[in-house]
């Protein structure tokens, strides 16, 4: 969520519960300016890896739903990585008003339509109510601090995206997400999971970078921690807007990569000779490090998907807070004059990236530049014969109802550009009171990378779209789902080829003709 004005509350994000993918779809301080150091490359080996169309078929479970979460208080926890690579070590901090607990790790993918496949259990483990977090009263930053519960080896796991799940003995339940990150992106589709967005919205202990504890913005946090659990059943953003990507991407056997925004900040290794990266559904919060090393990416051929709206809008700062690495997101938004930065490091000043003192708007990354919230909305196909449109069916002026939405980007005459722009899609809408678009916009880069950009936040939710499962999908329908899976497999299978120029039609450069000189 990214009004300008940053008054209105999030549409009910943090309420809604995850659709379920069905068996058989197809699917700290801000007072540092200077950038976090680089974590120490892991020598760990890759252990536990299969070939991609190996672990698709791998035995799978659906227990990995949750059952009953129960009061905020009945299990909670973190873990002391954000992503650890296979072999590696990482705490977890568990707090639970029951006797004892046991721990699970499900790794996310197809698994013959299961969704996901255990890769360890632990045994039952003392449970323990921690202590009340505490707050740094300069940043309203919520810290848990909890201690370490339990050390958890991963020797064995996959690289990949896993839930742990927490199981009291009183039968309530939590998620913890983690990445198992991989080093090497050679040849291979990237996932950029989102973190330090997940860590945005997140008020558990009564704070976010958006409300504080009274609710009001004006008490938001202007540095969030990882050192406390996530709110809610413990991992709805990562459910919501990247599970079945996921599930869909892994189900195509395409040889994938996992990595986060807050590696890729500190070390964008990953992403030396990947053929693809893709940004999932909802990843709003960017250092100007991470935005470099992906545009670099981009133009040594790497092709990139933005699967959601509102991408790169914010400037963050990752910083290390009281602990040697940085567990801390910086972004003070609007008071960004009062950012530790502002006079001494502009570049580094934490506010939306089209605005002063570093003015960037990330149209120049994504092609597109977001616009408003909220929004409901159809997504109206304008060039049906585009490559990516191939085997959907779908004409131009077909239009599939409620895909655009909570939020949307379009193509802004004016606005900096990366190039000669294809609008494939173009969506008329009421944002506000005020007539416009959302724009699904392709362009190829000087490298021979193509980028393409959805124009909506709902584009992976639309995976999952009729099921009637376990939430809401916002009136989307089983044609919405047909159309956005096959129109994301033809996106998956044509980048993981590598530079897209080489094997796919050349973007029509046709901004002028929707919009007018």
């Amino acid at each position: 969520m990214a009004p300008a004005h940053d008054t209105t509350p999030s549409d009910g994000l943090g309420r809604r519960r995850f659709l379920t993918l069905s068996a058989g779809l197809g699917l700290g301080t801000a007072a540092a300016c200077t950038a976090a150091p680089p974590r120490p490359h892991s020598t760990a080996a890759p252990h536990g890896r299969l070939r991609p169309e190996a672990e698709r078929d791998a035995p799978g479970t659906a227990d990995w739903r949750l059952a009953s979460t129960g009061p905020p208080d009945a299990v909670a926890g973190y873990p002391d990585r954000v992503s650890v690579t296979p072999g590696e070590q990482f705490g977890l901090h568990v707090s639970t008003t029951a006797a004892a607990f046991r721990v699970s790790a499900f790794r996310v993918g197809w698994y013959g339509g299961r969704q996901a496949r255990r890769i360890w259990t632990s045994g039952r483990i003392p449970g323990r109510a921690q202590p009340a977090p505490r707050v740094l009263p300069a940043t309203r930053t919520v810290r848990a601090d909890w201690p370490v519960t339990l050390p958890v080896d991963t020797s064995g796991w996959p690289e990949g995206a896993y839930l742990l799940r927490l199981e009291a003995d009183t039968g309530h339940q939590r998620h913890v997400p983690l990445i198992v990150r991989s080093t090497d992106g050679t040849g291979r589709t990237v996932l950029l999971h989102a973190p330090a967005t997940w860590q945005a919205y997140n008020r558990w202990g009564g704070s976010s970078l958006y409300n504080g504890a009274s609710g009001a913005y004006a008490t938001r946090s202007l540095a969030v921690s990882f050192d406390r659990p996530y709110d809610g059943d413990g991992a709805e953003k990562f459910r919501v807007y990247e599970w079945a990507l996921v599930v869909l991407a892994e189900r195509l056997g395409i040889p994938l990569a996992y990595t986060t925004g807050v590696d890729v900040h500190r070390d964008p290794g990953v992403l030396h000779g990947a053929h693809a990266v893709v940004c999932l559904g909802h990843d709003e919060y960017w250092t100007p490090e991470q935005r470099a090393h992906v545009t670099a990416a981009r133009d040594a051929g790497t092709n990139i998907a933005f699967l959601g709206a509102n991408t790169c809008f914010r400037r963050v700062r990752l910083e290390a807070g009281e602990g040697a690495d940085a567990r801390t997101v910086v972004c003070y938004k609007t008071a960004y004059r009062a950012d530790p930065c502002y006079d001494s490091h502009p570049a580094l000043v934490t506010t939306d990236y089209r605005l002063p003192p570093a003015a960037d708007p990330e149209s120049s990354l994504t092609g597109v530049l977001y616009e408003g919230y909220p929004v409901d909305a159809p997504y109206v196909v304008r060039a049906a014969d585009h490559w990516l449109y191939d085997g959907t069916g779908a004409r131009s002026g077909d239009a599939f109802a409620h895909l655009v939405g909570v939020e949307y980007d379009r193509i802004t005459p004016g606005a900096p550009a990366p190039g000669e722009l294809e609008i494939i899609a173009h969506s008329p809408l009421v944002c506000g009171g005020r007539a416009s678009h959302s724009d699904s916009a392709y362009y190829t880069a000087p490298s021979g990378a193509g980028v393409f950009a959805t124009g909506t936040m709902r584009w992976v939710e639309g995976l999952t779209a009729g099921t009637g499962m376990f939430g809401r999908d916002h009136g989307m329908d089983a044609r919405t789902r047909t159309f956005v899976t096959r129109t994301t497999e033809n996106l998956l299978r044509t980048f993981a080829k590598g530079p897209a120029a080489g094997h796919a039609p050349p973007p029509r450069a046709n901004v002028r003709t929707v919009y007018g000189a």
